[in-house]
């Protein structure tokens, strides 16, 4: 875990051992609940930390240090994303694992993490990769999640998939597939929605496309109160020229960044015709890649965006 000093530097101020294999993904809770992580590994579980103040008789007296709250084991194979639900609906997670299925925890006491039932079990039918949550707090849009497969199979269409909450049958159930992604999808994120009627979901795989999804009113839809959308490819782009690893947007939903690895950074953004373009690229360490086009566009698109972006470039750490 890294600090921003006052100075603007970065600071170790916490590293420990954990999980038995590989640790592929860490994330924060929103920070009304506390300092809360949460982290997913090869070992088939996903923990949950948080960062506790020594009490007066204790020790470790006024020092921060992160202790875990609870594993869930659920699993019985890889868990390969972890992602905590937009802040409206208190404090929930949601992990999805290699063997094809999406789990849904709530912690009913935010007092108490050590407590988490599983409210659901989502079968996606293939392996999974990543997932995003819809962020949406508006009441015309239901709980949402996307969820992204890394299934190699050539014959298997459709790589990420739309889960919708259903009011009626208080389960989550397939609104959507996009048809058209059938490469291995790496990372998946839904934009924040700043009072759009339809949602914006970008998805890393061989390059970073965007798509948008309209909800269709409800009368049009026969799916047994399920929204389904109209969905378009707004924007597709291989620049990286290689496998797009990560794709994050900043607070406003208007800068999308995606790292390859061509070991860059890309920022995209859509102009007032809605055409999206690449606006800056940045190396690994944070620096403009020299003779970069567009500079000053790139320069322009970080303006009022930049705090929110770097944050989502250096990790949501910086959300601390």
């Amino acid at each position: 875990v890294w600090d921003k000093s006052e100075n603007g530097e970065w600071h170790c101020t916490a590293s420990w051992k954990t999980h038995s294999g590989s640790v592929w993904r860490v994330t924060w809770a929103h920070p009304e609940f506390g300092q809360v992580l949460a982290s997913c590994s090869f070992d088939r579980t996903a923990a949950v930390w948080e960062e506790i103040v020594g009490e007066s008789n204790d020790k470790l007296r006024g020092q921060s240090h992160w202790v875990k709250r609870t594993t869930l084991v659920d699993s019985r194979t890889s868990v390969t994303d972890v992602k905590f639900a937009p802040k409206h609906m208190g404090l929930m997670l949601a992990t999805c694992s290699a063997d094809g299925v999406v789990r849904i925890y709530e912690a009913p006491d935010v007092m108490n993490l050590s407590q988490w039932s599983l409210q659901h079990e989502i079968s996606c039918k293939l392996s999974c990769s990543c997932i995003s949550w819809n962020p949406s707090s508006s009441r015309a849009h239901s709980p949402m999640i996307a969820v992204g497969s890394d299934d190699n199979s050539p014959n298997i269409l459709a790589k990420v998939q739309i889960y919708e909450y259903n009011e009626n049958t208080r389960k989550y159930a397939k609104a959507e597939a996009l048809m058209t992604v059938t490469d291995p999808v790496h990372d998946i994120a839904f934009a924040p929605n700043l009072g759009r009627s339809f949602h914006i979901l970008a998805v890393a795989t061989k390059d970073v496309r965007i798509f948008t999804l309209k909800p269709l009113r409800k009368e049009l839809s026969s799916s047994g109160g399920l929204t389904k959308f109209e969905i378009h490819i707004v924007a597709q782009f291989d620049n990286h020229n290689s496998q797009v690893w990560r794709v994050s947007w900043n607070i406003t939903g208007t800068v999308l960044a995606s790292s390859g690895d061509d070991g860059c950074v890309r920022l995209w953004k859509a102009n007032y015709m809605d055409n999206w373009k690449c606006t800056g690229i940045l190396k690994g360490n944070g620096s403009p890649v020299n003779g970069s086009s567009q500079q000053g566009i790139f320069n322009a698109s970080l303006g009022s965006a930049n705090t929110s972006l770097q944050n989502s470039l250096n990790g949501s750490s910086a959300s601390r």
